[in-house]
């Protein structure tokens, strides 16, 4: 027996089998229900989004034998030979290659006359925005027009490249790229009903390589599955794609957080050892920032069945959303001027370091570590402060020059406007004084880092007076564990040991390696082991519940401030101003 590819084999025949496509198939049910048909349909979309199919599928709706419905029977000789592409009313044209106007005349020609066995004649022009100018002119009368036996069904990849003289004549519809999730149930259902074994994580690899189109996902799984031997597993799949094992791409996110430079390069070359793609690699990694990032602001979206959900999550805890922000744009730029570079491996460690380097300090405690001795301190603060004095001096030299202004344009009346726009204008003394500010708070800055570098440990730092949330928040250096810190409540403490609560929801936080980093600060701060017991419950009064509210009482303030303010308040009754919803942000 002639194998049959998935794609075709599993080929929707009907709308209740139409996958991805809900808003399409509830208007042209409705429009068969109610007998509404129009004469001309257009089905824009990219590849393998179903177009076609819906084609046919109309074609059947139209010419079934118990008469026009929603629901074709499927086994009358009209819907068959349908199916099998044999209908004789039924007319598949490629536009590609019949663009010009000879062919679309002879179309049209044919179709004055009725027809021989079906209900209506059915023409159906796929990539109709390939026919030439002169050919759509043609076909323009009959597409307003047609007899009453015939129906177009235009489909096409580019709507942009159709005349909007055509556009106007037909109703459009828009199919979708189809969602990831949606292409990774279908092809679940179709490897069930295959008997093919198949690992989840596979199918999901195929279903984002597929990119919205249904047609290529099913094409991949056939390939998939004669790569890796009537079985579509994850290891067969990434080699079969190219893909990225995501260990490396999270060894690496890890690596930036802890702020390990030799961790990154090590990693870089296990992956050009391996031949791995930088330029795909960078990609993959902008997809995963993108993935956090969601994590991070829409938690309950990131799917329970995905194998990389408690990851992300954790990571979503750790990263700050600027960090996110910053790696994702660097990741984006560092793909595309990878070409640029002497070779991939310097383009992607390249941009492996930019974030390194642009990673937000938690503490002052690195500068104080690359600090020198006090002497050189001060004498190099002494030479940013004489570095200043030139600025000033240009400084005064500018204002006298803006007065010098002002004097020439009263004397020579100049408007008052004008006046007022010198007087306003900027100068450098801003800058000077902000440069002035900045050097003297560097100075003070390092003289306290020295003091306290060279002050013995004072009893501050060994005691604790039960304030869980600023000993986290000023005294440990918590790095990755930050976030189950910041997730905890404490419930009592002594000198040896700490009891700590987190919510339910949190609990995939209390994993080995976050207790370990936490316990490790703890102890180093008190300079003695501190056993620490964690509690899982409904519910946890945590720093980072605080500070939520904290932030949910200031932007309420602030709302209030904004809609009892008495200007805004004349806008909305003299102008029927709207304040646009949660356009009110808090600066604080």
């Amino acid at each position: 027996m002639t194998h049959q590819v998935l794609a075709r084999k599993w080929r929707p025949k009907s709308f209740e089998t139409l996958v991805g496509q809900p808003h399409v198939v509830r208007a042209l049910t409705n429009a068969l229900e109610q007998q509404r048909i129009h004469h001309a349909y257009l089905f824009t979309g990219t590849r393998g989004v179903g177009k076609t199919t819906l084609a046919r599928i109309i074609a059947k709706s139209l010419n079934c034998e118990t008469g026009i419905t929603a629901k074709p029977c499927g086994i009358c000789n009209a819907c068959t030979e349908i199916d099998k592409g044999r209908f004789v009313d039924l007319l598949e044209v490629d536009a590609a290659s019949n663009t010009q106007v000879d062919a679309m005349r002879e179309l049209l020609e044919n179709a004055q006359y009725a027809p021989t066995s079906g209900r209506f004649k059915v023409y159906i022009i796929d990539e109709v925005h390939m026919l030439s100018k002169s050919a759509f002119n043609a076909m323009l009368k009959t597409l307003e027009e047609p007899p009453a036996h015939v129906k177009f069904i235009l489909a096409t990849t580019d709507p942009q490249k159709v005349p909007v003289t055509v556009l106007s004549r037909c109703l459009q519809f828009n199919l979708r790229q189809i969602a990831s999730p949606t292409i990774v149930a279908h092809l679940q259902e179709v490897l069930t009903q295959e008997n093919i074994p198949f690992e989840i994580t596979a199918v999901q690899l195929i279903a984002r390589a597929a990119e919205g189109s249904m047609r290529d996902a099913l094409s991949l799984t056939d390939q998939a599955i004669a790569y890796g031997n009537q079985a579509v597993n994850e290891a067969d799949v990434r080699s079969m794609l190219g893909a990225i094992d995501q260990r490396y791409l999270f060894d690496i996110i890890n690596a930036l957080i802890n702020e390990d430079g030799t961790t990154l390069i090590v990693k870089a070359e296990e992956m050009e050892a391996r031949s791995i793609s930088f330029e795909a690699a960078l990609n993959d990694l902008a997809k995963l920032f993108h993935q956090i990032a969601i994590a991070q602001t829409v938690p309950e979206s990131i799917s329970a069945d995905l194998p990389e959900r408690e990851t992300l999550l954790q990571l979503a805890q750790t990263l700050s959303a600027e960090q996110l922000q910053l790696y994702y744009q660097i990741a984006l730029l560092g793909g595309r001027d990878i070409s640029l570079a002497p070779d991939e491996y310097a383009g992607f460690t390249m941009s492996l370091l930019r974030m390194l380097a642009f990673s937000p300090a938690e503490s002052f405690s690195a500068q104080k570590k690359n600090s020198v001795n006090p002497s050189v301190v001060t004498a190099s603060s002494a030479s940013q402060a004489t570095l200043t004095q030139a600025p000033l001096r240009n400084a005064v030299a500018a204002v006298q020059e803006s007065n010098q202004k002002i004097e020439l344009a009263e004397e020579a009346n100049v408007s008052q406007a004008v006046v007022e726009s010198i007087a306003t204008q900027p100068t450098v003394v801003e800058l000077a004084a902000l440069e002035s500010s900045i050097v003297e708070s560097s100075i003070e800055g390092f003289a306290t880092a020295i003091e306290e570098e060279e002050t013995p440990t004072r009893d501050e730092t060994t005691s604790f007076d039960g304030n869980w949330r600023t000993l986290i928040e000023r005294h440990l250096k918590l790095g990755i564990a930050r976030a189950l810190a910041q997730n905890c409540e404490m419930l009592s403490y002594d000198e040896n040991s700490i009891t700590l609560r987190v919510a339910e929801n949190q609990k995939h936080l209390v994993s080995t390696t976050y207790q370990e980093k936490l316990s490790t600060a703890i102890n180093n701060h008190f300079n003695h082991k501190i056993k620490l017991n964690f509690q899982i419950d409904s519910e946890a009064n945590t720093p980072a519940k605080e500070q939520a509210e904290e932030k949910a009482v200031i932007q309420s303030t602030a709302e209030e401030s904004i809609m009892n303010d008495a200007f805004v308040q004349a806008l909305i009754q003299d102008l029927d101003a709207k304040i646009i919803p949660n356009s009110i942000k808090s600066t604080t």
